[in-house]
């Protein structure tokens, strides 16, 4: 049998045993995707200090790459509709290795930003791409199980990723963190193309199929519940740093181990929401939204004392490592027999939302106070739960259950 053809067969009759390395090297390609996009994070200060740039300005190399993905989302993805999945994977990676390489080479600012707008067209084709994938790589029942694996990924890059990058950069410069970057996309890079079968698209994502997703009431409402929890935790996890000094009065080293259990809590909280969402999905999408809606209502009142402070954020990692997989699969049922196209739409939204929340929620920190912020985010968050029952009895659903309870394949749940 040629390698051609036994990419296809394993393609169309994935197994577990032949589907997990693939699965597993998707998971490091949304890790190193991730970690590279919130790396500067904690790099802004010598990166800044390095091209002579203000804080604000420094700050671009975060707002940029959101706003970038949102856009290239559909854009790459439509672009790019009849081409193999395996291989676009493969460039997007690439891509990202060269943004890596290239900010650890760069001689002037402006070539920093060039490299983090090659980031932001990354992050959105291969979430596009990848997030939707695990059901072509594993069999149907294993796919819920795969789906939490891959985007295990996204708290990983900030438990992981993040302060190992912030250590580099403290012990041997920030330019080495992005060439360590580098390396790791490189590496990536090869196990994609080791892993994965040949994956053709298995229907061609035009501008058309957008639409006609667009004009289902499941897809438009999960377009808003995405957005309004998405806005709540992004306005407020922004300034948590902030808050917890001026409400705990907690040190850096404090804050950092607070962050590293926050984090923890979300690994926690990406397999919990997988577990919950293969069998009662908008019952763990509430679930995740009402964890985020106590947390930040809380945090400026009983964040006084550590302890109170840390339990808190433990919530909140719990609630919030739940969202990415829980919106994921409530997008993918709304559109069974389109789920490149649906995480086409999650992508985009997701994105623009990160970038959306982080300013708004810096309007509110200006215009009002840290415990302004926490509570209008707390309110949002509760509009995710509120909201939800209404749509279900407008529209005759029940609300929180399953679709996957009516027959063997999720409908679209109307």
């Amino acid at each position: 049998m040629s390698t051609t053809t036994a990419r296809r067969t394993y393609a169309a009759h994935p197994t577990p045993l032949r589907g997990r390395p693939a699965v597993l090297s998707v998971t490091l390609g949304i890790f190193a995707v991730v970690t590279t996009e919130i790396l500067p994070i904690g790099l802004l200060t010598p990166i800044g200090a390095d091209f002579a740039v203000a804080d604000g300005t420094a700050g671009l190399m975060m707002t940029m790459p959101g706003l970038l993905a949102a856009v290239a989302a559909p854009v790459v993805t439509l672009a790019t509709a009849r081409a193999d999945r395996r291989l676009m994977l493969a460039a997007f990676v690439l891509l990202l290795a060269v943004a890596n390489f290239l900010t650890a080479a760069a001689t002037a600012y402006w070539v920093v930003l060039v490299a983090r707008v090659l980031v932001g067209i990354t992050i959105g084709g291969f979430w596009s791409i990848g997030a939707g994938l695990a059901g072509r790589l594993v069999p149907a029942p294993s796919a819920a199980r795969a789906t939490a694996v891959i985007f295990a990924a996204v708290p990983l890059g900030s438990v992981l990723g993040v302060p190992a990058g912030t250590l580099i950069g403290d012990l041997a410069g920030w330019r080495t963190a992005f060439v360590t970057m580098g390396l790791l996309s490189t590496g990536v890079l090869a196990l994609l193309l080791l892993t994965l079968p040949a994956l053709p698209p298995e229907r061609v994502t035009r501008p058309a199929v957008l639409r006609a997703l667009l004009r289902r009431p499941d897809t438009r409402f999960a377009l808003l519940m995405t957005f309004l929890v998405v806005l709540a935790h992004f306005g407020t996890y922004t300034y948590v740093t902030p808050l917890l000094r001026e409400t705990t009065h907690a040190g850096p080293g404090m804050i950092t181990g607070f962050l590293l259990v926050y984090g923890a809590a979300g690994v926690a909280g990406n397999f919990l929401g997988g577990a919950l969402v293969t069998r009662r999905p908008r019952t763990a999408f509430a679930a995740a939204a009402a964890t985020i809606a106590a947390a930040t209502a809380l945090l400026p009142v009983l964040g006084r004392s550590e302890a109170g402070a840390l339990a808190l954020l433990v919530l909140w990692g719990l609630g919030y490592g739940a969202v990415p997989v829980c919106s994921q699969t409530w997008f993918t049922r709304a559109a069974p027999s389109a789920p490149e196209a649906a995480s086409v739409l999650f992508t985009a939204s997701f994105q623009a939302t990160i970038a959306a929340g982080a300013l708004a929620g810096g309007y509110v920190v200006d215009h009002a106070s840290l415990h302004a912020v926490m509570w209008l985010g707390a309110a949002t968050a509760l509009l995710v739960v509120l909201a939800a029952p209404v749509h279900f009895l407008r529209t005759g659903q029940r609300p929180w259950v399953a679709s996957a309870r009516r027959g063997a394949r999720p409908s679209s749940g109307r």
